[in-house]
C-alpha cells in the first residue's frame, strides 16, 4: 500500500469515522436560482448554514472600492422584520452564533445553531436578503466603523501595509489591485444610489450558494428553503469581470516605511487560479517551504541561521490568477537584503535539484490528514463543500482532492518552481523603520 494512502487508512482507523462521500451531498436549486448543498449528519444535534455570495473586491471599481466589505457589516444592522441588532440577539437567544468574512472573490456568512432552531435561521436570512435596511443614518454610523477599522489595521499591522503595497504593485490593471477594505476616499463618498445598486446586484439569490450540514433531513431543508427563500426574486446576472492582468515583464520593487522594530520582506509571484492544473503542486510547494518547523525556509531562516522571527508562504484559491507570497519578519541579526538572498537560494535549490520523495511524502500525508479532520466536522463539511462548489466549479471535485495531491510528483514541484519563481514575475516589498532623512 502506498505510504500516502497508508497514512489515510491509519488515520481513519483511529477515529475519523465513516468517510464522507460525494453521494452524501444532496443538491437542489430554488426557482429563483439559489443553489443548496445539503449534508445530513446526526452525529450531534446541531447544524450550520454557510452562504457563499459571489461578490468581493474583485467586483468593485475605483469610486466604490470597499463596498463588499461594507455590506458584510451592514448585513447585521437590521432589515424589515428583524430590526437593528436583532439578527445577533435572535440568533443568540436560540442558541446560535455567526460570523462572516470578505475576500477578493467572495463574501461568506456562517451560522451555527441547534437543529431545533433551523426555521428561525431561515427566517433571519430571508429577512436580510430580501429587505436589508440601508437607512442613511445606519450607513453613516457603519461607514465610520469601517473607516476606523481601515486606519487601525494599517496602523497596528505591519503585514497589512506591506501586503497592500505589494498587491498594488503586482496588479496594475486587474481589480485585485485595491485592498478588500477599500480606499479611504471611496469609503467616505459612497452614495446611497451606489449602496442600493450594489446590494440589489450582488445579494441576489441566484448569486448565492448555500450549504447546510447537520442534524436535518434534506426534505426539511428544502421545505424551509422553499417557504422562506424561494419567494425572493432573482436578479439579472452580475456583470462579468473581464479584465485580465497583463503578463509581468520585469521585477517590481517597493519600499514602505513604518515605525517597526525590525524590517519585513514580502515577495509575490503571479500564479494561476484554483481551476488550473498547477493548483495542487503549488499548495504542496507552499507547505514544503514554510509548513512547519522542518520546512525548507523555516528550518533555515528561523531555526538554523536565526535570521528571521517568522516566515510564511500564502497561496489560496481564487477566481483569477493570484499571488503566491513569501513573507519574512527579520530578526535583529539580519537585513532584508540578506533575507531576500536566502529566499532565492532556497527556491533556486528546488528549481535545480528539486525536493526529496520523503519531503514531498511528508507534506502529502499532513495534507490528507488535515483534509479528513476537516470534513469530519459539520463546519468543515460546509466550508469545504462550498469552497469547491464556488471556486472549483463543482463540489464533487472536493472528493478528488486526495487523489490530486497524491499524484503530484517531485518533478511537478520542480516544474512549477521553475515556471513561476522567476525574476521577471516577482514583486518585492520591503517594510523598514521610518527615518528622519
Amino acid at each position: 500500500m502506498h505510504k500516502f494512502w497508508l497514512s489515510a487508512f491509519l488515520f481513519l482507523s483511529l477515529g475519523a469515522g465513516a468517510q464522507m462521500k460525494a453521494d452524501d451531498v444532496k443538491t437542489f436549486t430554488l426557482k429563483n436560482g439559489m443553489k443548496f448543498l445539503v449534508v445530513e449528519d446526526f452525529s450531534i444535534p446541531n447544524a450550520n448554514m454557510y452562504l457563499f455570495y459571489r461578490v468581493g473586491s474583485r467586483n468593485e471599481y475605483q469610486g466604490i472600492t470597499g463596498l463588499s466589505h461594507f455590506f458584510e457589516h451592514m448585513m447585521f444592522n437590521g432589515a424589515k422584520k428583524y430590526g437593528p441588532k436583532e439578527f445577533d440577539r435572535t440568533m443568540e437567544f436560540n442558541g446560535g452564533a455567526n460570523n462572516a468574512y470578505t475576500r477578493e472573490d467572495v463574501t461568506v456568512y456562517t451560522n451555527w445553531f441547534p437543529a431545533s432552531a433551523t426555521e428561525v435561521i431561515f427566517d433571519l436570512e430571508a429577512d436580510r436578503i430580501s429587505s436589508l435596511s440601508i437607512d442613511p443614518k445606519v450607513v453613516e454610523s457603519e461607514r465610520g466603523v469601517v473607516i476606523s477599522e481601515r486606519s487601525t489595521g494599517l496602523e497596528n499591522s505591519p503585514y497589512r501595509l506591506l501586503f497592500e503595497s505589494v498587491q498594488a504593485q503586482a496588479f496594475q490593471e486587474h481589480p485585485y489591485h485595491w485592498p478588500v477594505i477599500g480606499y479611504l476616499d471611496d469609503m467616505k463618498n459612497w452614495s446611497q444610489a451606489d449602496l442600493e445598486r450594489y446590494f440589489k446586484t450582488y445579494y441576489a439569490p441566484n448569486n448565492c450558494v448555500v450549504v447546510v450540514s447537520g442534524a436535518m433531513k434534506l426534505a426539511e431543508v428544502k421545505a424551509m428553503a422553499e417557504k422562506y427563500l424561494e419567494p425572493i426574486p432573482s436578479q439579472p446576472a452580475p456583470p462579468a469581470v473581464h479584465i485580465k492582468e497583463p503578463e509581468q515583464t520585469g521585477e517590481r520593487r517597493i519600499t514602505v516605511q513604518k515605525q517597526v522594530a525590525n524590517p519585513y520582506l514580502s515577495i509575490g509571484w503571479h500564479v494561476p487560479d484554483a481551476k488550473h492544473e498547477d493548483y495542487y503542486p503549488l499548495v504542496l510547494l507552499r507547505d514544503l517551504l514554510t509548513g512547519g518547523q522542518s520546512s525548507r525556509l523555516y528550518s533555515t531562516l528561523v531555526d538554523q541561521k536565526q535570521m528571521a522571527n517568522s516566515v510564511f508562504a500564502s497561496f489560496q484559491e481564487s477566481f483569477d490568477p493570484t499571488l503566491f507570497r513569501i513573507t519574512v519578519a527579520a530578526s535583529k541579526a539580519a537585513s532584508t537584503d540578506e533575507l531576500e538572498k536566502e529566499v532565492y537560494t532556497a527556491l533556486d535549490s528546488i528549481i535545480r535539484s528539486g525536493v526529496t520523495d520523503a519531503e514531498l511524502q511528508k507534506v502529502k500525508n499532513r495534507k490528507l490528514i488535515d483534509f479528513y479532520r476537516q470534513v469530519e466536522t459539520i463546519n468543515g463539511k460546509s466550508n469545504n463543500i462550498g469552497t469547491y462548489e464556488v471556486f472549483f466549479g463543482d463540489y464533487k471535485k472536493l472528493f478528488d482532492a486526495p487523489a490530486q495531491y497524491n499524484k503530484v510528483t517531485v518533478d511537478d514541484i520542480k516544474r512549477v518552481a521553475a515556471k513561476y519563481f522567476i525574476k521577471t514575475n516577482r514583486t518585492v516589498g520591503i517594510l523598514k523603520a521610518k527615518t528622519d532623512d
